[in-house]
């Protein structure tokens, strides 16, 4: 049989996600609820940039101000595309819950592909685990900036902000242990209330705000208070439009529980980002129009300038907290699902044996059907990145870093993958349902991981100048941290253990397992 044989057989008269699941190497073990709207709900919450920009709204503010935050979100939100669209073919092809891990195995070279699958896997990991710390933390900055609204004489400490990014992390736990069944209908609720909240907030603050800035200040007027050159400020900026383009691959991680996933989750994908950038421009143009003095907004006691942007409109209070409500519980929905893909994530990779005690955290309890030890793990270390803003500031700024570098370097793993099997003949053309003709396709992954890069890049950059002990960037430093235990683990265990996706034997016709025999290589061996 040929190798195009092999890959197409994976489609070839399956007409069930289950069947499909199995010819990728898997056994089906949780329940598969999620339709189309359910989960454009589900990323679209994650993604939600009009939200996510709420939460790093100073930092285009302080570097560049609305010209660098309003230009490069559109040049953002379009490459974004050029990376969503690959891996929406990539979804489609394999729809497991491993996501980019188990696009790189099944793409990359089969010298390279375990290797850089298990590298892979670790950064993707410690970029949802880190996104979902940082989303707890938007959530708890929220909740206190309008307390402090409410009691301008309630001063905000890094404890408090701590212990109730603790309580929503708990809340999105408990959600996710007892509720799983109720998560497809969360999500179909939170897509009409994201698009509802969108059009109440930008019109509120469009009709009440008496003194709009003129355009020259929303498209000229070049801001900044970083202390770097122009240059440099204006890179930094694009910083927020990045964090406001994220997360995109959550459908992918939460395939094995949707009902036509090599379908409808490659959809998501692209409308995910399609409605983050409609949604994230048009609330950033209504920032940036209503915004008042900058420097007082940058340092508003809030600790969140949208709230200061919504009571400086509104002037008043129960308007500012109504409106900053709105977009409060959508974050902390948010939250919800990101620990949900976290934990699908971390139980996939364990499943594959990439994980100490592997065989704990891809345990699944039978009658829920939910991956507990998973969401359990996701949760404490969820709690231990979100520690980190008791002893430091800078140190959580890293965190917040991290979750978008990690997410960014395991799509450029994914699209490296693409390019690299692409140009050495091991895989020519993906045929999933969802699949554009070759040559588009590899220019999009071009395109897309020149992008990727430049902002894996500029990810590291301090956003301040000079640089202090204070100011520093460690990004770099906890990346290769990161990628330094992803490599010693692969030398010292990964490479005996880790098995790597059952797709790789399947769409190769090889036995993908290590010497000793610990993978599934066959069609009658099934991991579970």
């Amino acid at each position: 049989m040929s190798n195009e044989d092999e890959k197409s057989q994976v489609f070839q008269g399956t007409t069930s996600e289950d069947v499909r699941l199995e010819n990728l190497g898997y056994e089906q073990e949780l329940k598969r609820s999620f339709g189309l709207m359910s989960m454009i709900g589900f990323s679209f919450s994650v993604v939600t940039s009009w939200t996510a920009l709420s939460g790093v709204f100073i930092v285009g503010v302080t570097s560049g101000g609305p010209p660098v935050m309003v230009f490069s979100f559109i040049g953002v939100s379009l490459l974004t595309l050029a990376v969503a669209i690959p891996m929406a073919e990539m979804c489609s092809m394999y729809p497991v819950a491993g996501g980019q891990y188990s696009w790189v195995a099944a793409l990359a070279p089969p010298r390279f592909a375990r290797g850089l699958s298990y590298v892979t896997g670790w950064f993707m990991l410690i970029g949802i685990l880190a996104m979902g710390a940082t989303n707890n933390y938007i959530a708890s900055n929220f909740v206190l900036g309008m307390a402090n609204i409410v009691f301008p004489d309630f001063v905000i400490e890094r404890w408090q902000t701590v212990l109730v990014a603790y309580l929503t992390a708990i809340v999105s736990t408990a959600v996710n242990l007892w509720g799983s069944h109720l998560l497809h209908r969360i999500s179909k609720f939170i897509l009409i209330w994201n698009i509802g909240s969108f059009v109440v907030v930008v019109v509120t603050l469009l009709a009440t705000n008496d003194h709009k800035q003129p355009a020259s200040f929303v498209f000229q007027d070049f801001q900044n208070s970083s202390g770097w050159g122009t240059g440099m400020a204006a890179i930094i900026g694009v910083l927020q439009a990045c964090f406001g383009m994220c997360c995109y691959d959550a459908p992918s991680h939460m395939t094995e529980e949707m009902k036509s996933a090599s379908k409808e989750a490659p959809k998501a994908i692209v409308l995910a980002v399609i409605l983050g950038g409609v949604t994230g421009f048009a609330f950033l143009l209504t920032l940036c129009f209503c915004i008042g003095d900058i420097k007082e907004t940058a340092e508003s006691s809030t600790g969140v300038p949208v709230i200061q942007i919504i009571y400086d409109s509104t002037g008043n209070k129960a308007a500012t907290c109504i409106l900053s409500s709105l977009i409060c519980v959508i974050v902390m929905v948010a939250g919800n699902n990101i620990l949900a893909e976290g934990s699908r994530a971390v139980y996939a990779f364990a499943r594959d044996n990439g994980l100490p005690f592997s065989k704990l955290f891809s345990k699944v309890e039978g009658k829920s059907q939910v991956p507990v030890n998973a969401v359990l793990l996701t949760l404490a270390v969820q709690l231990a990145l979100d520690a980190i803003d008791f002893g430091t500031t800078t140190g959580f700024e890293t965190v917040i870093a991290i979750s978008t570098e990690g997410f960014y370097l395991s799509y450029a793993m994914a699209l490296i993958s693409r390019l690299a099997g692409y140009f050495s003949g091991h895989v020519i053309k993906l045929d999933g349902p969802y699949a554009f003709s070759a040559p588009v396709s590899i220019a999009l992954n071009i395109l897309g991981l020149l992008f990727l890069l430049f902002a894996s890049i500029t990810f590291n950059f301090p956003s301040t100048y000079p640089v202090g002990k204070d100011s520093m960037n460690y990004t770099s430093a906890a990346i290769g941290v990161t990628g330094l235990i992803s490599i010693v683990t692969w030398i010292t265990t990964g490479q005996k253990h880790f098995t790597g996706p059952g797709a790789v034997s399947y769409l190769r016709g090889e036995n993908s397992a290590p010497e000793d025999g610990r993978a599934v290589g066959t069609e009658t061996e099934k991991k579970s």
